[in-house]
């Protein structure tokens, strides 16, 4: 009997891997996309502390 469902079993594992794998490759997008933001934040917070290091430096003393 194990003959005859071997097909069905084998379409079921393969579509198991695929979903395991679009999990991870969802993961994987999610933690590039918090990268990504992470590293707009910093750049974002960088050139707003060079825009306030040189209005303080323009400042008259």
């Amino acid at each position: 009997m194990q003959t005859l469902t071997l097909g069905f079993e084998r379409a079921r594992l393969r579509a198991e891997r695929q979903l395991r794998l679009s999990k991870l490759r969802r993961l994987e997008r999610i933690a590039l996309h918090g990268l990504a933001m992470l590293s707009m934040g910093s750049v974002l917070t960088a050139l707003i502390a060079l825009r306030t290091a040189i209005h303080i430096w323009h400042l008259p003393a």
